[in-house]
């Protein structure tokens, strides 16, 4: 279908700046968005939608007008527990506490804040317009995507029994590539991830009798390095999967051998049987080590799983076309599948329909060509530039789902 893209005006943009530099400065951890749901609530109220919270600090909002398709459109909403370094005046110092009690800065790191602000601008753009498009427009607003409980918090909270039920759903994010630009995979998008928390069972002592001890130390290393050869020496090259272990803590004092020790591993993979393969490889190493040590089984406990996020393929090739009449043909590219992972196809899945997921930058052209390293997201210094970033979100956003509910003219 071809529509016309309206503008954003001179005004909304400047309103969305406001509003994006207040996202900033004010940003809450995973699953306690309560500000930034209320924020949000109110302000897709005044532009006519019905709204509902879902999945506690979630927001769905529904925009109707008339008969016609119904579509998805979900922007995340939650920070990360990390201090800014960015030097903007609108830099954050909030803080927030974390499940454990942990007091940590909270930051907008992955920029959710201009996920919102894109959604919110677009959403604007078709409630003034009502006459360019026809049928039902379901934004999701969605918590907690930092620790994969959001999208099956909204889910679980019997999203898609309250809400119209889309014949397609949306996303996008910001990246560090170039302002202006929009880049989108074709079929496996982001990768499946899996998070375990193991814990190591020795028997402490004193450092200088290790004999008398099993040391949880020693053995925890053993694991962790034997895990680093499970891709290289398990996995087809042809193939691929990433194994990290981030966290690693045991004992309070330098001659005591604790009884236990700590680590976290994740893994990523694009592929569902090479998932399994390695999950039970890391089981079967873990296992492995400790009786070879004589130690108890450790426990390993299972903390999140994010889902293989896969492009439909026909969708994507007719929003390819949409977005290159929007914004260009060559401000639309072609990306390769991510190890990054996203629950976001946890909601078109659930109902068995394709989903659209795609990036656009937020790296100035000077930046980006200066030669120096480019912030990233989860960086304490990452910070897309306002403009054309802002813009080509809402652009791309009202695009894809005036392809669906559009009318020509």
């Amino acid at each position: 279908m071809t529509t016309t893209v309206p503008e954003v005006p001179t005004a909304l943009r400047d309103n969305l700046h406001e509003l994006y530099r207040h996202l900033h400065r004010s940003p809450e951890l995973s699953m306690q968005e309560h500000a930034t749901a209320e924020l949000i609530r109110a302000r897709m109220e005044a532009l006519g939608c019905e709204t509902f919270r879902c999945g506690d600090t979630g927001v769905v909002a529904v925009l109707r007008n008339g008969e016609g398709p119904v579509v998805g459109f979900r922007a995340d909403t939650d920070a990360l527990p990390l201090a800014e370094d960015t030097g903007l005046d609108y830099a954050s110092t909030a803080r927030g506490t974390l499940p454990d009690g942990t007091e940590v800065p909270v930051m907008h790191a992955c920029g959710h804040d201009t996920h919102i602000t894109s959604a919110i601008g677009a959403a604007t753009l078709l409630a003034g317009d009502r006459d360019a498009w026809a049928g039902t427009v379901v934004f999701l607003f969605q918590p907690g995507e930092e620790t994969a409980e959001g999208a099956r918090a909204m889910l679980d909270d019997g999203l898609w029994d309250r809400a119209p039920r889309p014949e397609v759903v949306y996303g996008q994010h910001v990246w560090p590539g170039r302002a202006g630009q929009v880049e989108i995979s074709t079929g496996p998008a982001m990768a499946m991830a899996d998070s375990w928390r193991v814990t190591v069972h020795g028997r402490g002592g004193h450092g200088s009798r290790p004999e008398d001890t099993i040391d949880p130390v020693v053995l925890a290393a053993h694991m962790v390095v034997r895990m680093q050869s499970i891709v290289s020496r398990e996995v087809p090259a042809q193939q691929s999967a990433v194994i990290t272990i981030a966290t690693f803590h045991a004992g309070l004092k330098e001659n005591i051998i604790p009884p236990t020790a700590v680590f976290t591993v994740n893994v990523r993979n694009l592929d569902r049987a090479v998932r399994e393969k390695v999950l039970a490889a890391l089981r079967r190493v873990i296992l492995a080590e400790a009786d070879a040590s004589g130690a108890p089984a450790p426990d390993i406990e299972e903390l999140y799983t994010f889902p293989l996020l896969v492009n439909d393929p026909a969708e994507t090739a007719a929003l390819k076309q949409a977005l290159g009449a929007a914004l260009g043909e060559g401000n639309v590219l072609d990306r390769p599948a991510q190890m990054g992972s996203e629950d976001f196809g946890h909601l078109p899945d659930a109902i068995g329909v394709p989903g659209v997921y795609w990036f656009f930058g937020g790296t100035p052209d000077d930046v980006l060509d200066g030669g120096k390293p480019v912030p990233t997201n989860h960086s304490p210094f990452f910070a897309p530039v306002m403009e054309p970033t802002l813009t080509t979100g809402v652009t791309a956003a009202v695009t894809a789902i005036l392809s669906r509910v559009g009318i020509a003219r």
